[in-house]
């Protein structure tokens, strides 16, 4: 049996690759820094993990090393590389798969994971069993971020950081917006748009393009793809499809009716038929820290918890406006915790104007989430989360400290509140220690 070492492989995007080594008969182990539900769920179906401690590699030489890239100066991964062993990063992995399969590749700033979520869920309910990789957990896939197919189909998210979309090799290419971020690796947005359209170019002979025509980016990439001799097609808000979404979808926001129309074009270019589209995305349920509902009990008091990883102002503007669509008359309090120190910098007009004018009644805005090895140390000293706060210039918005949280929270909620909790840090599982100690059903 062929062996698979992952460093990191509590990654998101690592432990849905070595499901899919684990699907194929391989032996995975692997390592990272701290146990979480990713690893727990990967020890139940067959793999070993090692967490904080050194792993004995010569007695278990892997023929294959793949690691993240958040873990490239690990010491494990120069390990493997003196022993010879064939070493690959996640996204040229990833992108190994593109070459074998006939791929959906689903980019953006925004709304990837939702589109090739519902691209995946369609086209299984289509019979055409693809397999799926995915940066979320979802409800429909068993709440995976993976789904093994036996076809030749394989859809997958292709995440712009580090310009790690490169890798990749798809037959169909879908970019949901384009819009400035990872701005420690991009800088400024004509990087950005080059990365783009070095992506799109990736196309294999004969592939397609599809691009949301209500995007300024997106838009701006189908129109240079196109004289480039690419096949461009655009999915829109304007067709009478629109309206039937937004009737019928079970995850609410205006920005999910767009996700669907775009996996609703993927279909009909693979000659699904509009039936079981609309019955297989009406289905739909959402995913892991998407708009992610739960109800309870907290501090004695009834109430509904959403998790979100929103995290760019744009993400955030839309989430709070879905949240006060779909509660018109709740009052709703959001716990949000900005993510690196560098984005909120860029940033940080965009932010104060999106929270300037929340529909919510109530923001905590919390400290940032420093990410190891991405932050400028410059900037660090010169931004945080209090300043964030006063340029927003509401007493709708305050800041409070990470540890301050469940002690505030206790005295602001009350019966019947919505508690939406934003960020792509550690404030999911610093929100899931609050509320597993009391009666809320969200772990």
């Amino acid at each position: 049996m062929k062996k698979v070492f992952f460093i990191g492989i509590g990654g998101i995007g690592v432990s849905a690759l070595a499901r899919y080594y684990l699907s194929q008969g391989w032996e995975v182990f692997g390592s990272d820094l701290a146990r979480s539900e990713i690893t727990d769920d990967l020890k139940k179906i067959g793999a070993r993990i090692f967490v904080k401690k050194n792993i004995n590699l010569k007695k278990t030489a892997p023929d294959l090393a793949i690691y993240s890239l958040a873990a490239k100066n690990n010491p494990e991964l120069r390990r493997v590389q003196d022993m010879g062993v064939k070493i690959m990063s996640y996204p040229q992995a990833l992108g190994e798969l593109t070459k074998k399969y006939r791929t959906v590749a689903v980019a953006g700033a925004h709304g990837k994971s939702t589109v090739t979520a519902m691209i995946g869920m369609m086209l299984a309910a289509a019979k055409f069993d693809p397999t799926v990789v995915v940066g979320t957990k979802v409800k429909s896939f068993k709440n995976t971020n993976f789904r093994s197919g036996k076809s030749d189909l394989l859809v997958i998210e292709a995440c712009e950081y580090d310009r790690a979309f490169w890798n990749y090799f798809p037959d169909i290419a879908v970019v949901t917006n384009i819009e400035m971020d990872h701005i420690e690796c991009y800088e400024n947005e004509a990087n950005l748009r080059a990365a783009f359209e070095k992506f799109a170019g990736n196309l294999k002979p004969g592939g397609k393009l599809l691009v949301c025509a209500e995007d300024a980016g997106a838009k701006k990439l189908g129109e240079s793809m196109k004289k480039k001799g690419i096949e461009v097609l655009n999915y829109s808000r304007t067709i009478p499809e629109a309206k039937f979404f937004s009737e019928i979808l079970r995850v609410p926001g205006e920005h999910n009716v767009t996700n669907a129309l775009a996996a609703l074009a993927v279909g009909r270019m693979l000659e699904i038929d509009d039936e079981t589209i609309f019955k297989s995305l009406a289905k739909y349920r959402g995913s892991w820290r998407r708009f992610d509902r739960r109800r309870g009990e907290i501090f004695g008091k009834k109430i509904t918890v959403v998790l979100d990883y929103g995290h760019h102002p744009t993400q955030i503007k839309l989430t709070m406006a879905a949240a006060r669509q779909l509660w018109p008359k709740k009052r709703i309090i959001c716990v949000f915790q900005p993510h690196q120190v560098w984005r909120t910098s860029l940033l940080f007009d965009d932010f104060a104007k999106v929270f300037r004018e929340s529909p919510l009644d109530k923001t905590f805005i919390t400290d940032i989430y420093r990410v190891a090895g991405r932050e400028n140390e410059k900037i660090s000293k010169d931004i945080n989360s209090e300043k964030l706060a006063d340029a927003v210039g509401s007493k709708k918005t305050e800041y409070l400290a990470k540890k301050q949280i469940a002690v505030k929270l206790k005295k602001e909620i009350n019966k019947g509140d919505i508690l939406l909790v934003l960020g792509a840090g550690d404030i999911y599982d610093y929100m899931q220690k609050i509320l597993r100690n009391q009666s809320c059903d969200c772990a």
